[in-house]
């Protein structure tokens, strides 16, 4: 069937062998829609970020790009600033038909940790075509703390996709009005749109701005930082604020959306002619999010922000991006914030599950 691979059938991809890892992946990897991808032993701190190309392996283009290697065996803390690369416990050997797509965790985007998968022959990150075999690797870069990593930590996840299940506009207009996804008025166009939220049902807090000088961070610490330590409040009664080139912010989306149990969504940047920022690093949103049948009623979107060349004034309403809606083969088993532990079922405005 075409769709997303649910659970259950990515249980399958690693009975047949598609997907292999040293060591064996655990149950904990495998989320409704996806599977979470573990770093390696190493990281190779490299000088730029590349991808490898057609016909070239990324570990003989290391040999070009390479400063030093960064042994994670016991810890080892990837510097703000600076890009490496790790290789991932897992491997893959697609079929002709299957072919897969990477993003960022949550967590990882909400902490402004670009990191993105990159792959032998690769001229995309992010998108490994079908029919590939080989090994995966982890492209890290800390935008604005620095981070303490080790072997098996999970910041990537990866989906698989068979066929084209995307939803066109009238797909997508038909499953609203049978299966609200939004709790008001939908903007359909592309996918559905997401605005944000700048005029708080209470108080002022719209949104964090990151501090530019803080300390590391420990990926396997939860609840461990004080959020004021890292973090400044944004706050406005106008109903916009201005954002500052090179600043990342967490902000909120007026909307609170449902992914239904048969389906699930990636986040896609708006048009970039609408300003210059970008919008949500974490892109993929589970079957049950915000959903009932997963003990959801509807959440908000968590905006991910970085300002590019020059100021811009983001008002209230304002379309930032799109979800892009596509069927699963089949219903997952598990659903988000059912079966498996969900740290953002039922989120509003809400910094990494790091901080408190």
């Amino acid at each position: 069937m075409q769709g997303v691979l649910p659970s259950q059938a990515i249980e399958g991809l690693i009975a047949d062998g598609i997907l292999t890892a040293d060591p064996p992946i655990i149950p904990e990897q495998i989320q409704p829609a996806s599977l979470d991808l573990r770093l390696g032993h190493v990281a190779h701190r490299v000088r730029a970020s590349f991808l490898p190309g057609r016909g070239k392996k990324v570990a003989d283009r290391l040999t070009e790009f390479s400063m030093h290697r960064v042994d994670l065996s016991e810890g080892a803390v990837l510097e703000k600033g600076c890009v490496y690369l790790v290789p991932l416990m897992e491997r893959l050997t697609l079929p002709l038909g299957l072919r897969a797509v990477a993003n960022a965790k949550s967590s990882t985007g909400r902490l402004d940790l670009l990191t993105r998968v990159v792959t032998d022959d690769g001229t995309e990150f992010d998108r490994i075509p079908d029919g590939y075999d080989g090994p995966l690797y982890a492209e890290i870069c800390p935008r604005s703390f620095s981070v303490l990593v080790r072997p098996g930590m999970r910041l990537n996840q990866v989906r698989f996709r068979q066929g084209d299940a995307v939803l066109d506009d009238d797909a997508l207009r038909a499953l609203h009005a049978d299966q609200p996804l939004v709790d008001g008025e939908a903007v359909i166009d592309a996918g559905l749109g997401f605005s944000v939220d700048l005029r708080p049902a209470k108080g002022d807090l719209v949104g964090y701005r990151a501090k530019p000088h803080t300390g590391v961070i420990d990926l396997d610490l939860i609840g461990a930082y004080p959020a004021q330590e890292f973090w400044e409040d944004i706050r406005t009664t106008e109903g916009r604020i201005i954002l500052d080139p090179g600043a990342f912010y967490i902000l909120v989306s007026r909307e609170a959306v449902t992914i239904p149990p048969a389906y699930a969504a990636e986040m896609a940047p708006y048009l970039a002619m609408v300003g210059e920022f970008r919008v949500h690093y974490a892109g993929f949103f589970d079957p049950g999010f915000g959903h009932s049948d997963a003990g959801g009623a509807g959440a908000r979107g968590v905006l991910e922000v970085r300002c590019h060349e020059a100021p811009f004034v983001l008002e209230h309403g304002q379309v930032v991006g799109r979800l892009l809606y596509e069927r699963m083969s089949e219903e997952p088993q598990r659903l988000y914030g059912r079966e498996i532990a969900s740290n953002y079922q039922g989120q509003g405005l809400k910094l990494a599950k790091h901080f408190r």
